[in-house]
């Protein structure tokens, strides 16, 4: 099956709530009312409880009880929300993906994007929109699963849909990878075209016809995601890492903490928080 065709399946693509849609017209327009959006918001009791329960959680460390969408909105600030609701939007579009461990998956997916958010700090990229790619990035996975399920049995046999050399296995047997089918529908739904190059480009950042720093970073914040969430030992992660996206990036090593030891002295660039500490609380838009 070529790609396609894998889109071409209208039984099996995802639908995605009216409310993520409204959001994805803003990544684009200047024009989309917020207390528009709050209302819809506020319309979703199981999305309204969502929120408040974030904008209450320890991440954000707040004085007092928010209690109204409107409250978590000025709270948190639209891009925040709107990040947050597309990632509950994609939970919900995939609820049921045969072959895939879906709370293995989302939770590589949220350390995806806080760590790449972290990364983006350091440099002069745009914090928010890297988020948005790193919670993006996978769901062309999950697509490929529910689209053509047979075909990713041996695939899967033989490599983990969260192993580094995935997008290669993928291009060599089916001739794409998930990287292209994230970046088919984030077309599909209107994405800017910026978005969309940057998740075809994710897993091989410096093949892309044009160097992406978004791509690469969110590369980088998938590997350090990978580590953790598959339980990699400190000798493999010193062995894995992607020195060659870093150094592209301008980005010392020393941020990842096995790294860090073997960087004695003065790096240019603080080590990563543990990501259960940066992700805390975010785990409620994604359950």
């Amino acid at each position: 099956m070529d790609i396609k065709s894998l889109l071409d399946q209208p039984s099996k693509l995802p639908t995605i709530p009216k409310v993520a849609q409204k959001l994805i017209e803003s990544f684009s327009s200047e024009d989309v009312s917020i207390n528009e959006i709050a209302a819809q918001l506020a319309a979703d009791p199981a999305l309204s409880a969502k929120l408040l329960r974030l904008a209450n959680s320890a991440y954000f460390h707040v004085s007092r009880t928010i209690g109204t969408v409107d409250d978590a909105l000025r709270m948190l600030g639209f891009v925040m929300v709107r990040n947050l609701v597309l990632g509950n939007g994609m939970v919900a579009a995939f609820r049921h993906t045969p072959g895939m461990d879906l709370p293995q998956f989302w939770r590589y997916n949220l350390y995806t994007a806080c760590a790449a958010r972290w990364l983006a700090g350091n440099t002069e990229v745009n914090a928010d929109m890297v988020f948005t790619l790193g919670l993006m990035h996978g769901i062309g996975q999950l697509q490929m699963h529910t689209g053509m399920p047979a075909a990713m049995v041996p695939l899967d046999q033989q490599m983990n849909v969260l192993d580094a050399g995935r997008a290669d296995l993928e291009k060599q047997e089916l001739g794409f990878h998930y990287g292209d089918v994230s970046a088919e529908l984030a077309k599909l739904w209107n994405f800017p075209l910026p978005l969309i190059d940057a998740l075809r480009d994710i897993p091989q950042p410096l093949m892309a016809p044009e160097f992406s720093e978004s791509a690469a970073l969110v590369h980088l914040g998938a590997w350090r995601a990978r580590t953790e969430v598959l339980g990699v030992s400190d000798e493999a992660v010193v062995a894995s890492y992607p020195f060659a996206v870093g150094k592209r990036l301008g980005l010392d090593p020393a941020w990842v903490p096995a790294l860090a030891v073997q960087t004695p002295g003065k790096t240019s660039i603080p080590t990563i928080p543990l990501l259960k500490e940066l992700t805390e609380g975010l785990d409620a838009m994604l359950t």
